[in-house]
């Protein structure tokens, strides 16, 4: 699912960088505010292209992680119904 995440993230990068460069090397003889319309809108795909890089699927087992306190741990353990063998 990474790989499919990192996709989505250079086509819209890929995107936002050819909107900028064709507004201003193309666009902009024929029209300024058409340009200017294209820059605005490559303004705001890079923000959207870390969100879409950086969210957690539901295949992404983040939350199971231990978090290195083995009495939080256990107490985690417990309320999900797992048995981990006790180390005393």
């Amino acid at each position: 699912m990474y790989a499919r995440r990192r996709h989505w993230y250079f086509a819209m990068m890929g995107t936002c960088i050819t909107l900028f460069v064709l507004a201003w090397s193309v666009v902009r003889l024929w029209s300024v505010p058409v340009a200017v319309g294209m820059c605005v809108v490559a303004m705001v795909i890079p923000p959207l292209a870390a969100m879409v890089a950086n969210r957690r699927g539901p295949e992404d087992r983040w939350w199971d992680d231990p978090s290195g306190d083995p009495q939080s741990d256990e107490w985690w353990d417990e309320l999900d119904g797992k048995k981990r063998p006790r180390s005393q």
